[in-house]
């Protein structure tokens, strides 16, 4: 089959590996100047530092913001094709294991969402069941059904209602209280007290913020685009790929100035909150996407036309241990900041956070290039594999 030939040495197709280090690298920065959830910041009096944290806080959140998960969830999808038409090729059907495979990864993230109530890998481990009910029908209709979700329906069928009915008032902020307990517990509990509310009221605060800011349908869109990446076999290096993925960078670039600059000027023409919120985060998540898109191509594109794949290349062993990196950051980030910890929230601004994020990447980086040295897999990811092709029942 012509998709075989979409695997190099180990089975593995280096520039996902880059993309996914690039990925965590950006979600490792986001943590770090987030504080893992924290918000609460030291007053600043320096106004060199006052400068940095705006210009970091602002430049990270542009360029990874919303953007580092949807790398992260295309190559869920891209990953979950690739293990599917692996054992297709054997004559397998690999959707069972794979359902088995969600519900290790739930006990997993349910586990890291104990250590960092702002996770994302049980909105995985729930919405994965999705590419099992698609992953069999036709390309078109996968795209079909992308497109629709990533053009956010909940939030049109918002505004539709809100124009049907005046007196609609929208609740934007419902997870704003539970979000409220979490902070106190991080600032003031024990690592007891810390786990037992992080595992109820702080995925009751995630979940919520992730259903207000669109991410259930943007993820699971994304996991069926990352299913087409694979089937369509553009991550290897072609002339043909290449000029799709110069056209691709061309057009959401061009997509992304326009919305960006929309969603800024909005406000000045809608004024009632229950048009404006789903209106904005519409356009948000459109934003997000064609920058997503920017970055996704842009990376394809200089690892593969450029001197700088050199230096992309480094990126490969940290994303081929990305399981191991995301989940020992909410570790290492709640001893760091958290009160049951060093409970650094308390003295460090953004600007030191930022370049503790760059430790921790740069740390994670080296343990990762060691490790590959002597292993194939990282060591959750062999634990995660393990656990997934464990034998049921007889045979």
């Amino acid at each position: 089959m012509h998709s075989s030939t979409t695997l190099t040495n180990n089975n593995r197709i280096e520039i996902a590996d880059v993309l996914r280090g690039f990925a965590v690298m950006g979600i490792t920065l986001i943590h770090f100047i987030e504080r893992f959830s924290l918000n609460s910041f030291p007053e600043e009096t320096c106004n060199f530092l006052i400068f940095t944290d705006k210009v970091i806080w602002d430049s990270i959140f542009f360029t990874f913001s919303g953007k580092a998960y949807c790398i992260f969830a295309l190559l869920f999808g891209f990953s979950f094709f690739i293990q599917d038409n692996s054992q297709k090729e054997k004559g397998r059907d690999f959707r069972g294991r794979f359902a088995w495979r969600l519900v290790l990864l739930f006990f997993i993230a349910c586990i890291n969402s104990t250590l960092f109530p702002g996770e994302i890998l049980v909105l995985y481990a729930l919405l994965g069941y999705v590419m099992i009910a698609v992953c069999r029908l036709s390309t078109r209709t996968i795209a079909i059904i992308a497109i629709i979700l990533l053009l956010q329906p909940l939030e049109w069928g918002q505004i539709i209602y809100a124009v049907i009915n005046p007196e609609y008032i929208i609740n934007a902020e419902f997870d704003g209280p539970y979000w409220e307990i979490v902070n106190i517990v991080q600032k003031e509990g024990s690592f007891l007290e810390m786990c037992k509310t992080a595992i109820w009221t702080g995925n009751i605060a995630n979940m919520g913020w992730m259903l207000l800011h669109g991410r259930v349908t943007q993820t699971a869109a994304l996991f069926m685009i990352g299913i087409l990446i694979g089937r369509s076999n553009v991550f290897i290096y072609s002339e043909k790929n290449m000029k799709l993925w110069i056209k691709v960078f061309i057009a959401v670039t061009l997509a992304f100035f326009p919305i960006y600059g929309l969603m800024a000027v909005l406000p000045d023409f809608i004024n009632r909150e229950a048009l404006l919120v789903p209106s904005i985060l519409i356009l948000k998540s459109l934003s997000n996407i064609a920058f997503t898109g920017i970055l996704f191509a842009g990376v394809i594109l200089v690892y593969y036309l450029t001197k700088f794949k050199r230096v992309l290349h480094q990126l490969a062993p940290y994303g081929r241990m990305s399981l191991t990196n995301y989940l020992s950051q909410s570790l290492i980030g709640g001893f760091l900041f958290y009160n049951w910890g060093l409970g650094l929230y308390q003295y460090t601004g953004i600007t030191a956070c930022f370049l503790m994020g760059i430790g921790m990447f740069l740390i994670q980086l080296f343990f990762c290039r060691w490790w590959l040295r002597s292993h194939r897999q990282g060591p959750l990811e062999w634990l995660w594999k393990k656990a997934t092709w464990i034998k049921i029942g007889k045979g």
